[in-house]
C-alpha cells in the first residue's frame, strides 16, 4: 500500500480559503456567527498544532503515568465542556459529569488494551491517547445532549413530574420517562452512524488508516473494534451521567435544585 502524501502548508493555508464560503452565507443570512466561526477555527487550527507538537514529546518518552495524566487532563477538560455546552451551573455537576466519564471509559479502554489491541507495551501513547481521545471526544456530543434533554423536561413538563412526587412516587421512578427520553435521543446519533457505516459513510478512523497506507481490511477491523467501542463507552457514560447528575439534583423531597442557564 502506498503511503500517505504530505500536505505542504501553502496548500493547507490555500484550502482554508474555502472558510470564506460560511463567512459569505453568516453575512447573507445575517447569522452573527462571523466570531464565533472565527473564534473556533483559529482555536482548532492553534490547539491541534500545540497538541501535535505535544504528542510529538509524548510518543518519544511513552511514559505510563505521563499518558495517565493526559487522559485525566482530557476527562477534566471534557466533563467542563459538556456542562459548559449544556448550559448548567458546573460546580454542582462537574463531578456527577466526571464520574460518568471515567467510570464509562476506564474499564472499556483496560479491556481494550490487555486483551484486543495488545500493543507492545500496554501504555503506548501511539496506541492509547488516539484512542481514548476518540471515545472520549464521540461521548461529549452524548452526553450534552442527554443532560439537555433531561433539564429541559423538568421545565417543559414540570406538572408531570410533580403530580407523580405528589402522588408519592419516588424521584427515580418519577424521572424515568424523561431519563428514558433523553438517552432515546443521546444515542440515536451514533446508532445512525452505525447503521450507515461502509453504505453512506466511510468512518474517520478506517479513512485514517487507509490513506495512511494500510490495509482496507485492517482498516475495516479497527473501525468496526472503535465503532463498538464508541457505542459501549458513550451509553454507559450517558446512564452514568443521567445518575450522577439527577443525585445531585433532586433533594429529599423531590425538588428539583438545579435549572438551566
Amino acid at each position: 500500500m502506498q503511503s500517505s502524501y504530505d500536505i505542504s502548508w501553502w496548500s493547507l493555508s490555500a484550502f482554508s480559503l474555502l472558510l470564506l464560503i460560511p463567512l459569505a452565507i453568516n453575512k447573507v443570512y445575517r447569522l452573527e456567527l462571523s466570531k464565533e466561526m472565527l473564534v473556533s477555527v483559529v482555536r482548532m487550527a492553534v490547539q491541534l498544532m500545540l497538541v501535535g507538537i505535544y504528542l510529538e514529546f509524548l510518543f518519544s518518552i511513552d511514559s505510563l503515568w505521563i499518558n495517565l495524566a493526559w487522559i485525566a487532563v482530557m476527562l477534566v477538560v471534557g466533563a467542563s465542556t459538556i456542562v459548559g455546552k449544556a448550559k448548567l451551573p458546573r460546580k454542582p455537576l462537574f463531578f456527577p459529569v466526571l464520574g460518568g466519564l471515567v467510570f464509562g471509559l476506564a474499564p472499556v479502554l483496560v479491556f481494550l488494551f490487555w486483551m484486543v489491541v495488545q500493543p507492545e507495551p500496554v501504555h503506548s501513547a501511539q496506541y492509547v491517547i488516539p484512542l481514548a481521545g476518540m471515545l472520549l471526544g464521540n461521548s461529549l456530543s452524548g452526553n450534552i445532549v442527554a443532560l439537555q434533554n433531561l433539564y429541559s423536561a423538568f421545565e417543559d413538563r414540570r406538572e408531570e413530574y410533580e403530580v407523580a412526587i405528589a402522588l408519592g412516587a419516588p424521584a427515580e421512578y418519577a424521572t424515568l420517562p424523561f431519563v428514558r427520553t433523553a438517552m432515546q435521543k443521546a444515542l440515536a446519533p451514533i446508532l445512525a452512524s452505525m447503521a450507515a457505516s461502509g453504505l453512506v459513510t466511510l468512518p474517520g478512523m478506517m479513512t485514517g488508516q487507509i490513506l495512511g497506507g494500510a490495509s482496507p481490511i485492517l482498516a475495516i477491523k479497527y473501525q468496526i473494534l472503535i465503532l463498538i467501542a464508541i457505542f459501549v463507552v458513550m451509553t454507559i457514560s450517558v446512564t452514568l451521567t443521567l445518575k450522577f447528575s439527577l443525585r445531585r439534583s433532586i433533594n429529599s423531597q423531590g425538588r428539583v435544585l438545579i435549572k438551566m442557564k
